[in-house]
C-alpha cells in the first residue's frame, strides 16, 4: 500500500493561516460583545477618546482591534514570507520566523496604540480645560475627518500602499536573515502599514471606537485597498467621502454627533 506523504510547506501555511482566522474571529468576537455592553449602559463614557479607560486596557482594546481589521490585510504578506523562508530553510525555522516576523509587525501597533491613548489623554485635558461644547468637541471631529480625506491623497500614503500591495517584492528588498532579522522585517511592514492606514484608524474617535460598522467599513476599505485592482481609485473615493464628510460635520456639528455633554 502506497504511503500517503504531506507536505509540510502546505501543513504550515494551512496552520498559520487557519490561527490568524481564528485571531480575527475572536478579535471580532470580543468586540461585538464589548460594543454591546456598551450599548446596554447609557451611562458608559463611550463618547469619550479613551472611553474611561486607563492605559493598559486602551492599549489591549487598541490590540484586539489591530487583529480584528489589519490580519485580514496582513495575511497575504505573512504567507508570502513563509513561503520565501521555506525556500531558503529548514521548515520548523521557517515557521518560527513567520511568527517572528508577525511579531515584529505587532510591535509597531502596539507604540501606536501607546501613542493614541496620549493623544487622547491629551485631548480630553484641553478639552476639559477649555470647557469645549459638545459642538466643538464634534468640530474637531469632523477635522479629523477631512484630514483623513487628505492624506487619502498624498505620496506618503501611496508610497505605503504601493508597499503593501506588493509582498514580494517587499520581502526581496526589506531581507534580513535569521529570527530578528525577520522581526526587524516585521516591524519595518507594520510601519508601512500603519502609515497607509493610520488616519483610517484615527476616524474611529470621532466617529466611535466600540461603533462595529465603522469598525467592519475601516477594514473592508484598508483590505480593497490593499487587494484590489484600482486601488489609488478606491483610495481616491474614500477622499471625497471623508472630507465630505468632515466639511458637513464641521459646518454642521449635530449632523454626525458622536460626542455628548456628559
Amino acid at each position: 500500500m502506497e504511503e500517503v506523504r504531506t507536505d509540510p510547506i502546505s501543513t504550515q501555511r494551512n496552520v498559520i493561516l487557519g490561527l490568524l482566522i481564528a485571531l480575527c474571529a475572536g478579535a471580532w468576537a470580543w468586540l461585538a460583545w464589548q460594543g454591546a455592553g456598551m450599548h446596554r449602559h447609557p451611562g458608559s463614557p463611550m463618547a469619550s477618546p479613551t472611553m474611561g479607560m486607563q492605559a493598559p486596557l486602551f492599549v489591549a482594546m487598541w490590540m484586539v482591534m489591530t487583529v480584528a481589521m489589519m490580519f485580514p490585510t496582513a495575511a497575504p504578506m505573512l504567507l508570502t514570507f513563509h513561503k520565501t523562508q521555506e525556500n531558503k530553510r529548514r521548515g520548523g525555522q521557517a515557521f518560527v520566523a513567520t511568527w517572528a516576523f508577525l511579531a515584529g509587525y505587532m510591535i509597531v501597533w502596539l507604540l501606536s496604540g501607546v501613542a493614541a491613548y496620549i493623544g487622547a489623554v491629551a485631548f480630553e485635558a484641553f478639552a476639559s480645560r477649555a470647557a469645549f461644547s459638545a459642538e466643538t468637541t464634534n468640530r474637531f471631529g469632523g477635522a479629523i475627518l477631512f484630514a483623513a480625506g487628505l492624506y487619502q491623497l498624498t505620496p506618503i500614503k501611496d508610497m505605503c500602499l504601493s508597499k503593501c500591495r506588493t509582498p514580494l517584492s517587499f520581502i526581496m528588498t526589506s531581507w534580513r536573515d535569521g529570527v530578528m532579522g525577520a522581526v526587524q522585517m516585521g516591524a519595518i511592514h507594520g510601519a508601512y502599514c500603519l502609515g497607509c492606514c493610520w488616519l483610517l484608524c484615527a476616524i474611529m474617535f470621532p466617529l466611535g471606537m466600540m461603533n462595529l460598522a465603522v469598525l467592519a467599513t475601516v477594514t473592508v476599505v484598508v483590505f480593497a485597498e490593499k487587494t484590489l485592482p484600482q486601488a489609488r481609485l478606491l483610495a481616491q473615493a474614500t477622499a471625497v467621502i471623508l472630507t465630505v464628510g468632515g466639511a458637513l460635520m464641521i459646518a454642521a456639528p449635530d449632523a454626525l454627533s458622536t460626542f455628548v455633554e456628559g
